[in-house]
């Protein structure tokens, strides 16, 4: 259940995951912060999604929490099944604060997970071909919630069968809890409970997808300073040949005496840890240099120069955005010295940032923030998202 770890290999690794993530909490306002996170849940909704073969482009992201969806039945599924993503990390966050005592590695709390994705989800989602290997035509209905009743196959995965699975779960839930583990361990836990449930398949259809929310849970739940400004879906889709492998080869029973003590390779779930912590390490370090304070600066003064360029922003922006990025929040009473305009035309100009989500505010005439519209996070964050979508967001 737990990787053995002789030399400490993976114990360094947790010490640069929490040290690293810390550091980057502390480079940002906490207010700015905030922001970032939103954006970081959507960014963590595409590449789920992508991992599953499902690319929905950011843009449409945007347009879905808004409620805006394609009349293309197949971009509205996705749009569907990214905001679905997004509500349901909201929800784990929120449960997690809400209700310190949750055990994030229960059944119950993991089926919880599958209800409120499943039920957000477009109903030719919840129809699936059958899971047993044999392509007969026939299909079987996804029921949200539900553990699975039927004996599936994952390539050449065998999952346990379906009669043992409560048995399996109850075993999940007693080792992995992040309250029995303490310190590094429970960074090391997450990477090896993202296999382990990911190679229990507890549900018909949705596995990844749970067990990439269930590893966002964890992470919370062990409180990893920073977290949330980074994701490891996006390490894990760009390395997605990799992944898949790194789980396939933990999948794998012990190779003699020398390899555990357990019938699944202890080699393998090492091998797993090992590339779960290292994707994590990157992509703490990716976005530790986007957050840099000069260079984002730089990048919003460069975006705003370019959209002057276009006479889509007036000069006066790039002092206003800086200036918020590094406050966290401004109030509207400040904005006309700031850009040096008279009260009036300083309305007009805020409104105009806020009605491109430039800025952003809680309420009408409450502090403005800074906002991460899709349109625009190519700027801010280049090569967030892959190359082609990046420069689709620039062009837009």
């Amino acid at each position: 259940m737990m990787p053995a770890d002789p030399l400490g290999e993976l114990e360094n690794l947790a010490i640069e995951v929490i040290r690293k993530s810390a550091a980057i909490s502390a480079a940002v306002h906490p207010v700015t912060r905030r922001g970032i996170a939103e954006l970081v849940r959507k960014m963590n909704s595409y590449f789920s999604n992508l991992i599953e073969g499902h690319n929905t482009h950011p843009v449409d992201i945007d347009r879905a929490m808004r409620e805006d969806f394609s009349k293309d039945p197949a971009k509205r599924a996705r749009q569907l099944e990214s905001k679905a993503h997004i509500e349901v990390q909201k929800l784990i966050e929120s449960r997690i604060e809400d209700s310190p005592e949750t055990v994030i590695t229960s059944k119950d709390f993991l089926c919880w997970i599958h209800k409120e994705f499943y039920e957000r989800m477009p109903e030719e989602y919840l129809i699936v071909k059958r899971p047993d290997g044999k392509l007969d035509g026939k299909t079987e209905n996804v029921i949200p919630g539900k553990i699975r009743e039927i004996e599936v196959e994952v390539g050449r995965h065998l999952p346990p069968k379906s009669k043992y699975l409560h048995a399996f779960m109850k075993r999940f839930e007693e080792v992995y809890d992040p309250e029995k583990q303490k310190g590094l361990s429970q960074v090391i836990a997450a990477a090896a409970s993202h296999h382990r449930l990911s190679w229990i398949h507890p549900f018909l259809d949705g596995n990844g997808r749970v067990t990439r929310l269930m590893t966002h849970a964890y992470l919370k739940k062990a409180k990893i300073d920073g977290y949330g400004l980074w994701t490891v879906s996006r390490g894990f889709a760009r390395n997605r040949e990799e992944y898949l492998a790194s789980l396939a080869e933990a999948d794998q029973p012990r190779r003699g005496d020398l390899d555990g003590r357990g019938n699944l390779t202890q080699e393998g779930l090492c091998g797993f840890c090992k590339f779960f912590l290292k994707i994590a390490i990157d992509q703490i370090d990716f976005m530790s240099a986007l957050l840099d304070l000069d260079g984002m600066q730089k990048r919003i003064q460069a975006m705003v120069d370019r959209l002057v360029s276009f006479g889509e922003l007036k000069p006066e922006a790039g002092h206003l955005l800086r200036d918020v990025f590094l406050r966290g929040e401004i109030s509207r009473g400040e904005i006309p010295n700031i850009i040096g305009m008279p009260e009036r035309s300083a309305r007009r100009f805020a409104s105009a940032l806020l009605e491109k989500n430039y800025l952003v505010s809680d309420s009408e005439k409450g502090p403005v923030k800074l906002g991460f519209p899709a349109s625009i996070v190519g700027y801010y964050f280049p090569r967030l998202y892959p190359e082609g979508v990046e420069a689709d967001l620039i062009t837009l």
